[in-house]
């Protein structure tokens, strides 16, 4: 399918937000409709803690995706926020996919957020069936007539149903073609060349956590956090060999999972800093010295005081 570029087409430009029950692969899809690694993508549901946009420019319409957590059924102070952060989004956005697994059934889970999206009644709401490369075509009509069912019985019109799948790439820009047209007329809301406006900060801290998440005991997904304290080039350095140095500290719950992120001999540990430090010189196109520290923030997650100095 072709893009129209010609000149009398309005521009457009907006935002659209992913939503889904944790691991629906919404940040898989901002990834790929970007082109680069923006927001974390991790096979543990809950991994997004912050709103990670991703710029996807074209010449017709600039779209802005925000990346939300995935909303759940609060159990802590952490989940609760979550969630508030979850539902500000939806109200702010332009339009909004609605993220569901072909390879999974409609559960409790879906329909929670269905309900909830039912009650947002202005915003425009895109069905997105991912993860197609999973299942036969049999499997999928099921699921997109499941999809058209679950919108009919609780009052949301969609506004388009599209299978897509971001690992094989099938469909991904027919999905930014679809979800141009609902976006409003206006110029570009970011220079061209932005692919975030994150600050570097915070998504380096996030490459840590998703490197430090890796091969971790199912116990821990939740209770990392990773605040990078100070990033600076290292002087004394010759302008064509430049060095930044990052300090950050993975923070964990209990000393007993501090062994567990370290590993024996410290091996994990180092594992999680090669791992992270490649993809955060990807990120910011210089040469790194990463230092990582583990600490332990007694039960953060239901700490107030602790959650706002971790940052959220």
């Amino acid at each position: 399918m072709s893009v129209r570029t010609d000149s009398t087409a309005p521009h457009r430009a907006g935002f659209a937000c992913f939503v889904g029950r944790p691991n629906a692969g919404k940040s898989t899809l901002t990834n790929a409709l970007v082109g680069t690694k923006v927001a974390i993508t991790s096979n543990r549901p809950q991994t997004t803690r912050h709103t990670v946009r991703g710029i996807v420019h074209r010449p017709d319409a600039q779209l802005v995706l925000v990346d939300t957590p995935g909303l759940h059924k609060p159990r802590t102070l952490l989940g609760e926020r979550l969630n508030d952060v979850v539902r500000t989004t939806w109200s702010e956005v332009d339009v909004i996919g609605f993220c569901l697994p072909a390879d999974q059934k409609i559960g409790p889970g879906d329909r929670y957020i269905a309900g909830e999206l039912a009650d947002i009644k202005k915003t425009p709401k895109v069905a997105i069936v991912t993860k197609t490369d999973l299942v036969d075509s049999k499997a999928l009509a099921a699921q997109l007539i499941a999809i058209d069912q679950l919108g009919k019985e609780l009052g949301i019109e969609w506004a388009e149903i599209i299978p897509v799948s971001a690992v094989g790439d099938n469909q991904v820009s027919l999905l930014a073609d679809l979800l141009v047209p609902l976006l409003p007329e206006g110029p570009a809301l970011y220079p061209e060349g932005d692919l975030t406006d994150e600050p570097e900060q915070v998504m380096v801290a996030e490459l840590i956590r998703e490197a430090a998440l890796e091969g971790v005991r199912d116990e821990l997904p939740h209770s990392i956090a990773v605040v990078v304290e100070e990033m600076l080039p290292r002087e004394d350095r010759p302008a064509d060999k430049p060095l930044l140095d990052i300090h950050a500290n993975v923070y964990i719950e209990r000393p007993s999972q501090k062994g567990i992120i370290i590993g024996p001999k410290g091996k994990r540990l180092k594992e999680v800093g090669t791992k992270s430090r490649k993809h955060i010189e990807a990120l910011l196109g210089t040469p790194v010295f990463l230092d990582l520290h583990v600490k332990v923030a007694k039960d953060w997650q239901r700490d107030p005081k602790q959650l706002r100095k971790l940052g959220f």
